[in-house]
């Protein structure tokens, strides 16, 4: 029977070869940032990282010496079994790690505002909106400012903030771009925000990075980042299109459930409000969360009036009157008068 000595040292060569040949196919996305803050976080994690391995590192290698140093055949090794507490010990042991965790509090402190995905990146030159939404199983990318769409490609201009406002049409999905740095969530109903900045051109991947069904595995995109003069030249590839991406269009693209990776399609229109429109369909009698003042007064006095519909309905004229039944209405009035003050009071309320 070969030792397990000699078994290690025949199998580690080849373990290493292994390990080699398998992560030559990984694409190292996160350590290979094409942008600001996909820099500043590769930044923060190296030096997390590092902090954390000053400790780790000397325990490890204590537990090896240690091991080897007091092994059983060592007769030279001293031998305390009376030995309980070292106070030089115990001041190294506690004192180096309550350092490094008070360095790294204060450095995730300070990155976690600094790298905030709902802070507009400061740059000389002004941003471009997109708005993207998550369906079953593709991705619409919306760009009001230019009034085009398009699905399942994301084209941009080089150097240039992106400010993304990111919401779902089915089950909560995440955006993500990882060259380019963090990741959000997208919800139905809910507006989430990302800003990002690309400071070389080129094609970077897109992916969803939230398991949500059956075509999960075909939820990704091609960012493209491209010379202004390109960007221009792709907005009027769109714009010879043809098509309209209104709320007949987005329904019947969201009803289409592709197991398959959905093909780059592109909407020279957009209709206007559509991004407000899919949020305000899912979120019932909750109009007054994370809308504007206008859209809550809007939401609001139709919710209002569904309220009080019930007030006004009259009971047949052969139907005799219920002992008790303006006491009710007089109740019900109330009850309505106070909602609607309650709504009143919500419908200042900002994003």
């Amino acid at each position: 029977m070969i030792p397990l000595k000699t078994l290690g040292r025949l199998l580690r060569p080849g373990l290493l070869v292994a390990m080699t040949v398998l992560m030559t196919g990984c694409d190292w996305a996160l350590f290979d940032p094409k942008g600001q803050v996909a820099r500043e976080e590769l930044t923060l994690l190296i030096t997390c990282t590092v902090l954390m391995l000053l400790v780790v590192i000397p325990v490890i290698v204590m537990t090896l010496v240690f091991a080897w140093k007091y092994r059983a055949s060592n007769t030279n090794a001293r031998y305390e079994p009376e030995w309980s507490h070292s106070t030089a010990i115990e001041v190294v042991v506690w004192s180096i790690p309550c350092m490094i965790v008070t360095a790294l509090a204060v450095l995730c402190w300070k990155s976690s505002h600094a790298l905030d995905p709902y802070k507009p990146i400061e740059h000389e030159k002004p941003g471009i909106e997109i708005q993207a939404v998550s369906l079953d199983w593709k991705w619409l990318f919306v760009y009001p400012e230019e009034k085009v769409a398009v699905v399942n490609e994301l084209t941009f201009p080089v150097d240039t903030p992106l400010n993304f406002r990111i919401t779902a049409d089915t089950v909560m999905n995440v955006f993500f771009i990882p060259h380019l740095g963090s990741m959000i969530y997208s919800m139905a109903g809910m507006e989430t925000k990302l800003h990002l900045i690309a400071d070389q051109t080129g094609t970077f991947p897109g992916r969803s990075a939230h398991y949500s069904g059956y075509g999960f595995n075909k939820m990704y995109f091609d960012a493209h980042s491209v010379s202004d003069a390109e960007y221009q030249q792709w907005l009027a590839k769109v714009r010879a299109d043809g098509k309209t991406m209104d709320q007949a269009a987005f329904t019947a693209i969201g009803a289409e459930k592709n197991h398959d990776w959905y093909p780059v399609t592109y909407y020279s229109n957009v209709e206007d409000g559509l991004f407000d429109w899919v949020i305000n369909k899912h979120m019932g009698d909750n109009h007054h969360f994370g809308m504007k003042a206008e859209a809550h007064a809007a939401a609001g006095h139709g919710s209002h009036d569904a309220h009080a519909a019930p007030a006004l309905e009259q009971a047949p004229a052969d139907q005799a009157p219920v002992a008790g039944q303006d006491v009710a209405d007089d109740a019900h009035a109330g009850h309505t008068a106070d909602e609607h003050a309650a709504h009143a009071g919500h419908g200042v309320s900002g994003e």
